[in-house]
């Protein structure tokens, strides 16, 4: 235990400051303002070192928190490095993106502010690049089998990178042009530049990770086919069916899906020349979904020049603090401010969206909505309480429904479970033989924390079908689940 006396001297939370908001909506830069070195080594050192550390249960990588907190707080970052990646390939990434349900489970935060572990995470890695200490870690030897992994977002990349340092020849196919899924055309650069996923990806071909963007399986090249050429195959394509709102006017130009928005976004912020862009620019915006992805095109739209911006959430404001029906250690649900909140715009609770309404031209031009009423269970528009609100562009954020399915089924059999995942057994095989599934393909919509997890266990598995046994960790099982989720 570092400092047996931190958690008593120091009692709150300290966090780098974010950049003003006039500065920041100018631009397509992560949001925050350096970090202070002694700001982070306090705030690691209130860490308690539990007897029984609940953060590793909160956390789906069972990352070693307190041993990094420690060594952290003793100005030890290389050490520091060396255990955070024990257990994470990518803590550049889960530190930006992932909601830190470890910092929930803090047992800390019984009576206290929760230690600020994901700043603390992301400190470590942001040092560990900046100071070359990064390396590739190619195989000491090659076992002559190949994998082929489907999908370059973080499970996929997760398997990839672990498979590789088994000593498996791993190609990494990705339809896109560019590699990284969801991490790339997905996430806004203001929550997480994309240089660290070229950072990350450098280091990953020189261990002997081979990349193959722009390839399509299922069209380019059959599932049969690739299943054929290689000795494993692992489906980690995410899940990126988008849930609908199938209503009257839904066709109207200037109703899309978030990800259509965003996608066009980042290719855009990328340099990439993108005919007729979805822009928010000089439009009242709305978007409906009051999740990530909702935040994510909030902030984007900020950017852009939209002349408002008004969030709806179908269901009731969440508490500002733990309720007490989700207890210590459970991840609750609580009231949010993103930095795409702080922004601007309007959010909206209980607002159930009736119709979208078009002029002439088919374009719409406004949202009908009305207040949110509990009929059995159901939230359904409460009669008598329409009004209409402009909008000029609609953006769908409701989620995802599963991964795409068409081209699994008809060429490789696989089968799928009643939620729409692909099926698979304790040992992430799915129905196919040889035929692994890692991420939200298998789990449905998740954390990038998980899917990092099963890309882990997953290449466990693989590397144990191939060879017999491994020594490779498996830090979840299919069946496994967050606390409180």
């Amino acid at each position: 235990m570092a400092d047996p006396k931190g958690f008593l001297k120091v009692t709150e939370r300290e966090l780098p400051a974010r950049r003003p908001v006039p500065v920041r909506i100018l631009d397509w830069k992560e949001v925050y303002e350096p970090g202070d070195s002694a700001v982070l080594r306090r705030q690691a050192g209130r860490c308690m070192d539990c007897g029984i550390p609940f953060c590793h249960k909160g956390c789906p990588l069972g990352n070693l928190i307190p041993e990094w907190n420690d060594l952290t707080w003793r100005g030890e970052g290389r050490a520091a490095i060396e255990r955070l990646h024990a257990t994470n390939n990518f803590p550049e990434f889960t530190g930006r993106l992932c909601p830190a349900p470890c910092e929930s489970a803090c047992v800390l935060g019984i009576n206290q502010p929760a230690v600020t572990i994901k700043q603390v995470e992301v400190s470590i890695i942001d040092e560990a690049f900046g100071n070359g200490w990064v390396e590739a870690e190619p195989p000491g030897r090659l076992t002559g089998k190949t994998v082929a992994i489907v999908g370059s977002g973080p499970a996929g990349l997760a398997a990839a990178q672990q498979l590789t340092r088994a000593g498996h020849t791993v190609a990494v196919f990705e339809r896109d042009d560019r590699i990284g899924g969801l991490l790339r055309y997905g996430i806004p650069d203001f929550k997480m530049e994309k240089r660290h996923i070229e950072s990350r990806i450098r280091q990953m071909q020189d261990e002997g990770t081979r990349f193959r963007a722009g390839v399509e399986i299922g069209k380019d090249i059959s599932w049969s086919e690739l299943r054929a050429r290689y000795d494993a195959v692992v489906v980690a394509t995410g899940a990126t069916m988008p849930r609908d709102l199938p209503l009257p006017g839904r066709d109207l130009a200037g109703v899309h899906f978030a990800m259509e928005y965003l996608v066009e976004s980042n290719r855009a912020t990328a340099g990439d020349a993108v005919p007729h862009q979805i822009t928010a620019e000089g439009k009242h915006v709305i978007v409906i979904g009051g999740g990530d992805t909702g935040a994510d095109c909030i902030g984007t739209a900020h950017r852009q020049g939209a002349l408002s911006v008004t969030n709806l959430a179908i269901g009731r404001r969440p508490p500002g603090e733990r309720p007490e029906h989700q207890p210590w250690p459970m991840t609750p649900t609580v009231f949010e401010v993103q930095s795409a909140h702080e922004e601007g715009g309007e959010r909206a609770y209980l607002a159930s969206t009736v119709e979208f309404i078009g002029n002439e031209a088919g374009e719409v031009r406004s949202l009908r909505i009305a207040e949110t009423e509990f009929v059995d269970g159901r939230r359904v528009p409460k009669s008598g309480t329409e009004r209409d609100i402009p909008a000029d562009l609609v953006l769908i954020a409701m989620g995802f429904t599963g991964p795409e399915r068409e081209h699994l089924e008809e060429q490789l059999g696989a089968q799928f479970t009643g939620r729409g995942a692909v099926e698979r057994d304790d040992e992430w095989q799915s129905t196919a033989p040889g035929v692994f599934v890692a991420g939200d393909a298998g789990r449905g919509q998740s954390l990038i924390v998980w899917a990092i997890a099963e890309g882990r266990a997953a290449a466990a598995s693989v590397d144990a079908y191939l060879m017999g046994e491994t020594s490779l960790p498996a830090p979840v099982r299919p069946t496994d689940v967050a606390i409180g989720l």
